[in-house]
């Protein structure tokens, strides 16, 4: 989808880091921009960014509740008649061991990076299905989607299954010969707020205890360290848009890693460290 300009781009997560960098381009392109999360404040702050006179609304949305997704659709559909551009972009983590993860982690992490995901397929390819026009959608996945990262298992199992979500979303549309193309946003450590997602944790999921304060500290360094900014990795993702590429791979250092896994695995071996 190589024009921008007019097409409406919806954006989950849009109220910090990638989802808003990646809010801001899109306004930037003369897109007109649906800015959805649970936080009110940060879209209020994301909104006030964005270029004088860009058309937007924000919506305050739970991408881990199938009802508050749909009128995410709702509103796109009611205030600009269509959508082009879909970000599935809202995510959260939880640090530790996979010893260590209670139910309660698990619900609110995949509930929110993989069922997030699910549900927005589930509320927006149909209605772009009938629109006919050319569409993309991107899935938010992570580095931590291709290899297997030790001290974050929740987050690495869910997001690689926000790859395989995508690859098999890419099938299913090209089966039915429909103009939605389909790729999946794969960056390593980028400087967000990722860390402090418990910020928006639900109270009824409420952490049973603290994660190891070792691992915390070295996750929040890793993070802050971050090569690329979440400007960076917004650029990477529209470009990829423009460019009708599946694979978003931002920190081209990470193929050595996930080229080492697949030998594993063809090979029959153990697995390894990707972060000795």
């Amino acid at each position: 989808m190589k024009d921008l300009k007019g097409k409406t781009a919806v954006v989950t997560g849009a109220a910090s880091g990638i989802g808003r960098e990646l809010a801001l381009l899109c306004a930037q392109e003369g897109m007109h921009t649906v800015l959805a999360d649970v936080d009110e404040n940060g879209l209020r702050e994301t909104a006030g960014l964005l270029p004088p006179g860009a058309r937007h609304t924000e919506v305050k949305c739970d991408v881990a509740r199938p009802d508050s997704v749909e009128r995410l659709a709702e509103q796109t559909y009611a205030t600009f008649g269509a959508a082009h551009l879909l970000f599935n972009n809202a995510g959260v983590s939880v640090g530790g061991p996979a010893w260590t993860a209670t139910p309660e982690d698990w619900k609110w992490v995949f509930d929110v990076n993989l069922m997030g995901v699910a549900y927005g397929i589930r509320s927006f390819v149909p209605r772009m299905l009938k629109q006919g026009d050319e569409c993309h959608v991107v899935n938010t996945a992570s580095a931590a989607g291709l290899v297997s990262t030790p001290g974050v298992s929740l987050y690495t199992v869910s997001k690689h299954a926000v790859v395989a979500l995508s690859e098999c979303l890419h099938h299913d549309l090209q089966l039915a010969r429909a103009s939605i193309r389909v790729s999946v946003l794969c960056p390593a450590f980028t400087n967000t707020r990722i860390v402090d997602s418990a910020r928006n944790r639900p109270a009824d999921l409420a952490a049973s205890g603290p994660a190891s304060e070792a691992l915390e500290r070295r996750l929040r360094e890793a993070v802050r360290k971050g090569r690329l900014s979440a400007a960076d990795v917004a650029r990477c993702a529209v470009d990829a848009v423009k460019a009708d590429r599946f694979y978003i791979l931002t920190h081209p250092a990470i193929k050595g890693a996930v080229e080492t896994r697949l030998r594993d695995i063809l090979e029959e071996r153990l697995p390894t460290n990707p972060m000795p």
